[in-house]
């Protein structure tokens, strides 16, 4: 058994070296070959639960451990340090929190009439509760001001009137919810980021400043327990139009409770079975398939990027972390 799972981890990290770190860091990459080139740190790993093993989170716990970037140097900090690389890395999970996905989801909530109460589910730091909070540029359409712009390349039909929604409440659900004004949570946040993403580093330690500065209502839980979403729900504004999003969190919901979590999101008005009485909106970003729930065609098959849906009619292919937007309503 600890043979086979040597060979997953070094198969896993191989797979990371040949097909996500390619062209986008340098670091990761050569870590990744020393991680499937190395018995002795695959050892190390295996002992990492497999839902902990990524190599992102594995790389991010290194470099919030102290570990030198050489790859050589960084295998041998991995052997001398390898209860303490499991345990953080046995404890975290990833948690990406990209601002730039709000620039996907802004045009869905300009179809949503304000004002706007908005929860998120997998809200991490809550980096994607401010889409009001930060200024955009949509190839050459300008948007508002803010110390956050986001840039976003339009493909596509055009897009629709865009505007700053009026959010007047904001609030999430995370198993393990991170605040942006606690130093060592704020740290592990922009520690996600890869190391040659400086660009991304820079956007999001901005964004890190906005919602310290006026923090949401974060609430540790697991979002694919209803009575959860719904005890969080019920402390939205009654005469705000309650918007729920899902960007990138569906995947980590087991199939089973996705399902009957998406069935609340979309059900009718006083439908003992949604989420609040009066109901909601729901914003997604998924892949298209992730789930059944579309309620207009999506052809799966030959599908770019994921998809931008609206209570489930898809609106738009787009980035997973809003890079670019191809507008198709």
């Amino acid at each position: 058994m600890e043979t086979d799972e040597r060979a997953a981890v070094a198969e896993r990290f191989a797979r990371f070296a040949r097909d996500e770190a390619p062209g986008r860091s340098d670091t990761y990459l050569a870590w990744a070959r020393a991680v499937a080139g190395d018995a002795e740190v695959c050892g190390v790993l295996a002992r990492v639960p497999a839902t902990h093993r990524q190599p992102p989170l594995v790389f991010a716990v290194t470099r919030m451990l102290g570990a030198p970037r050489d790859a050589s140097r960084w295998s041998d900090f991995v052997r001398a340090h390898a209860d303490d690389v499991v345990a953080e890395c046995s404890a975290r999970s990833l948690q990406t929190n990209e601002p730039l996905r709000c620039a996907a989801l802004l045009p869905a909530l300009c179809l949503v009439p304000g004002p706007i109460a908005l929860l998120e589910l997998g809200a991490s730091g809550g980096l994607c509760l401010y889409p009001d909070r930060y200024a955009y540029r949509y190839g050459e359409v300008a948007l508002g001001a803010s110390a956050v712009t986001l840039e976003v390349e339009t493909r596509g039909a055009p897009l629709p009137d865009l505007a700053r929604p009026d959010v007047v409440w904001r609030a999430g659900i995370d198993l393990q919810p991170l605040d942006a004004r606690v130093p060592a949570d704020r740290a592990w946040l922009e520690g996600l980021v890869w190391p040659e993403e400086r660009e991304r580093a820079v956007r999001i330690a901005a964004a890190l400043d906005i919602v310290a500065a006026d923090p949401p209502l974060l609430v540790a839980g697991d979002v694919s327990d209803l009575d959860v979403v719904r005890a969080v729900a019920a402390q939205a504004p009654a005469d705000a139009t309650l918007v729920v999003t899902t960007p990138g969190v569906l995947p980590y919901v087991p199939r089973a409770r996705r399902d009957t979590l998406i069935a609340a999101l979309l059900a009718d008005s006083g439908d003992p079975a949604g989420v609040r009485a009066g109901g909601v909106r729901w914003i997604t970003l998924d892949q298209p398939r992730l789930h059944n729930a579309w309620t207009s065609p999506i052809d799966a098959e030959d599908w770019p990027g994921f998809a931008l849906a609206l209570d489930g009619r898809v609106l738009a292919a787009a980035d997973p972390l809003g890079s670019w937007i191809d507008w198709r309503a």
